[in-house]
């Protein structure tokens, strides 16, 4: 007898709901970076996921929903990345583990947060979904640095200064290239920091 085709594990109404949720973000993501947060409307972040309507009030009943929810999702990204670099930025590469950090500090997900951070400043809903998220990120950014400089750096007094001070320079250096074009630029000043405060002049990211 002719052998049967395997049948095909049929999702379930649960993997159904949260694949469409996941488009729904990674949907919502790409248009904060292609339009911006004014750009962003449901209309755009629908056709891009490519579902209905009423598929997307089912999830998010209103922009603010779904922005909420894109707030966490960007974050759950930024932090599934420092994880991954985690392991592998060791303590003696230290020049391996900042550009490993500038990495993580870039990108769409990191993009699409610094639109919803400019956007939470005159917003006091969003600011509120993105604190919290934001102090996740801000707790795994200092574990990875704390493992990149190592235990003569992270004993220093100011090593919470020190982490906070590198994490904005990242965000300003994204938010500055927007018409900044310098080749090099960002690379000589994040060396430029390493040597400033680390004392010693090792090639940065």
């Amino acid at each position: 007898m002719p052998a049967t085709a395997p049948r095909t594990a049929r999702r379930t109404q649960r993997q159904r709901r949260e694949e469409t949720r996941q488009r729904l973000l990674d949907a919502t993501v790409e248009c904060l970076v292609e339009y911006g947060f004014a750009g962003t409307t449901t209309q755009r972040v629908q056709e891009r996921a490519g579902i209905s309507r009423g598929a997307l009030l089912h999830h998010y009943a209103s922009k603010a929903d779904l922005l909420a929810a894109a707030t966490h999702h960007v974050a759950e990204a930024r932090l599934a990345a420092l994880r991954a670099h985690l392991e592998p930025a060791e303590a003696d590469d230290r020049g391996r583990g900042l550009a490993l950090l500038r990495a993580a500090m870039s990108g769409p997900h990191f993009l699409a947060g610094l639109e919803l951070w400019l956007a939470a400043r005159t917003d006091p809903l969003l600011r509120g979904a993105l604190l919290p998220a934001e102090r996740e990120v801000g707790a795994a950014q200092r574990e990875v640095l704390a493992q990149v400089f190592g235990p003569d750096v992270t004993a220093r007094a100011d090593f919470p200064l020190l982490c906070e001070s590198l994490l904005v320079l990242h965000r300003g250096l994204a938010l500055t290239s927007v018409l900044r074009d310098e080749p090099g630029f960002d690379e000589e000043l994040l060396r430029l920091w390493v040597e400033r405060f680390l004392g010693a002049p090792e090639a940065g990211p």
